[in-house]
């Protein structure tokens, strides 16, 4: 069904072209406006939500000219996908974008940032998501616990794949869960904690269910964590560093990015808990000799992170930003391997958990 509504998206766009030129027009495409100006914070919901500005953007205009043959370069290769049933990476469908323009030295796309860019506008347009219109991103994210997906047919157990647990893909949307059996879930930022926590069965004796991608959660990942937690009530932990990054981190999966305010609401979890390392974890643990101090761009980023409209009206969090600041510095979460190689997995999640000793809804 979704992929026909996608079809129908895609041949909504190309009608409306074929009327304008139809009609002696210059062929135009209304895209919607990915700023700032256009974003806002959608108290109620939780979370960022996208604006009505839209741009036109004009076949016949020098200055548009290229992006308007890109995003309809970009529809045509959906189309085909949606057609045939199968799926490009965007990687490829960068290349079957790229060609010269006949009787010109002139490229579509370049860069894959293009079509990457092109793909995104797209989405706008149709308001349907890139992995609906078949076009993935690399996998990027492991997934262990006592779980059963049907995934294109086959029957998977997460329990049972060895240390590199399930990799996840993009498209997490046909995923079929046959049998969940956990508590909540663990989102950790860097692999190198999942993969302590996995090679401590964490997921088994805590009878959670552990994820991880690398920095930045992806689409996958996020649109994953977001589906156990609507599909399964489950609760979802964000394991981060105790820095300004590692709290975008958890902002991005609360909240969303402005970037994707667009699909927000199938992305963002405006309930999750941030499980990281707090200033008070640093002298609980007596981790301060392990303080990296911040650079200017760190101090940069936590004083816009500390403004968000979800943040700067919530005491809890403003007192975690200024005991930031007077550290003068950040600690990452492998600086607990210094209490010892399983401290992690044996003592500071099952602590902060059973105390509920998390920031957050």
């Amino acid at each position: 069904m979704v992929r026909d509504e996608a079809k129908g998206k895609i041949k909504l766009v190309g009608t409306k072209l074929a009327k304008d030129i139809e009609d002696a027009r210059n062929p135009t495409l209304d895209v919607p406006v990915r700023a700032l100006s256009n974003v806002s914070y959608d108290t109620k919901s939780g979370f960022i939500t996208l604006g009505t500005k839209t741009a036109k953007r004009f076949f016949f205009n020098v200055a548009h000219v290229r992006k308007f043959v890109q995003t309809i370069e970009a529809a045509a290769s959906a189309k085909d996908l949606l057609e045939v049933g199968k799926h490009l990476s965007l990687r490829e469908v960068f290349y079957r974008m790229k060609r010269t323009i006949p009787g010109t030295q002139i490229n579509v796309v370049d860069e894959q940032e293009e079509s990457n860019k092109a793909i995104e506008d797209l989405e706008l347009i149709t308001g349907v998501s890139r992995e609906q219109l078949h076009i993935n991103a690399n996998k990027n994210g492991s997934a262990a616990g006592k779980i059963i997906i049907e995934d294109k047919g086959d029957s998977i157990d997460w329990s049972k794949l060895g240390s590199g647990g399930w990799s996840i893909p993009s498209n997490v949307e046909d995923i079929k869960f046959k049998k969940v059996d956990a508590k909540f879930v663990i989102y950790a930022e860097k692999a190198a904690e999942w993969e302590r926590m996995h090679e401590d069965r964490v997921w088994e004796k805590l009878s959670c269910i552990i994820i991880a991608s690398q920095g930045q959660a992806t689409r996958g990942v996020r649109r994953l964590l977001q589906r156990l937690h609507e599909e399964h009530k489950l609760p979802i932990y964000v394991l981060v560093d105790l820095d300004p990054w590692g709290t975008y981190i958890y902002s991005v999966l609360r909240s969303g990015s402005i970037g994707l305010a667009h699909i927000s609401e199938r992305l963002a979890i405006p309930d999750v808990r941030y499980l990281g390392l707090t200033p008070d974890d640093v002298k609980k643990y007596d981790l301060g000799k392990h303080l990296i101090r911040f650079n200017e761009i760190d101090l940069k980023r936590l004083e816009q992170i500390r403004n968000y409209p979800w943040f700067k009206d919530d005491k809890r969090w403003q007192g975690f930003f200024d005991k930031m600041l007077a550290l003068k510095g950040k600690v990452e979460l492998a600086a607990l391997t210094s209490k010892g190689i399983t401290f992690l997995s044996d003592k500071y999640i099952p602590d902060k958990i059973k105390n509920k000793d998390w920031v957050g809804d």
